[in-house]
C-alpha cells in the first residue's frame, strides 16, 4: 500500500504548522537574546541574534510563497504570541543577574538582618521618617534565582512590608587604590 498525501493537504496544514513553530522559535529566542544584551553576554547574544533570524526568515519566505491561505497569517500571529508566553517562560527559569531589593518597615530589623548576614546576604540600612514615622529601609542585592526565598524571607519577617525589586546591571564594591 502506498501512501500518498496531496500536495493541497501539505500546504493547508503542514505550512501553517510550519510558521507557528518557527515563529515561536525565533521570538523564544529574541526573548532570551535581548536579556543577554542586557547582561552583557554578546556571545551568546549574537549566536542566538543569528539563528532568530535565519528561522525568522524562513517563516516569512512559508508566507510570502503561500499568500492565498489565510491560516498563514493565524498562524504567523499565533506562533508570536507563543513565542512571547515562551520566551518569559524561559527567561524565569534561567533567571540570569541579580536584583535590588528595598524594603522598608517599622519593625526593627536586628534578628533579620543578623539571620541574611549569617546566610551569605550583604545588607545596608538607612534610618528614614516615614508617613507613620520612624522606619528602616534596607537595601540587598541578591542572585534572581533567589527572589522568591528572600521575600519569603522579608514577608515572615513582616506580613505589611512594603519592598520594590529593580534589575541590577552591575554591581561592584569600590576599593580605595593607595
Amino acid at each position: 500500500m502506498h501512501l500518498y498525501i496531496s500536495q493541497n493537504i501539505f500546504v493547508q496544514i503542514a505550512i501553517p504548522l510550519l510558521i507557528f513553530l518557527a515563529r515561536a522559535a525565533d521570538v523564544s529566542m529574541s526573548a532570551v537574546r535581548i536579556i543577554f544584551v542586557t547582561r552583557g553576554i554578546r556571545t551568546l547574544a549574537t549566536i542566538i541574534g543569528f539563528f532568530e533570524m535565519l528561522i525568522w526568515l524562513i517563516g516569512v519566505t512559508q508566507i510570502m510563497q503561500n499568500l492565498n491561505n489565510p491560516i498563514n497569517y493565524i498562524a504567523f500571529a499565533a506562533g508570536f504570541s507563543m513565542g512571547t508566553f515562551v520566551g518569559i517562560t524561559i527567561e524565569k527559569r534561567i533567571a540570569i543577574g541579580n536584583l535590588a531589593v528595598q524594603f522598608i518597615t517599622d519593625k526593627d530589623p536586628g534578628a533579620l538582618l543578623t539571620y541574611l548576614r549569617a546566610n551569605g546576604y550583604g545588607a545596608t540600612i538607612i534610618d528614614a521618617r516615614g508617613t507613620i514615622g520612624p522606619v528602616k529601609i534596607i537595601f540587598l542585592i541578591v542572585r534572581r534565582k533567589l527572589l522568591d526565598r528572600i521575600l519569603g524571607i522579608i514577608k515572615k519577617f513582616d506580613p505589611d512590608v512594603f519592598y520594590t525589586i529593580g534589575d541590577v546591571i552591575t554591581a561592584a564594591r569600590l576599593r580605595p587604590v593607595i
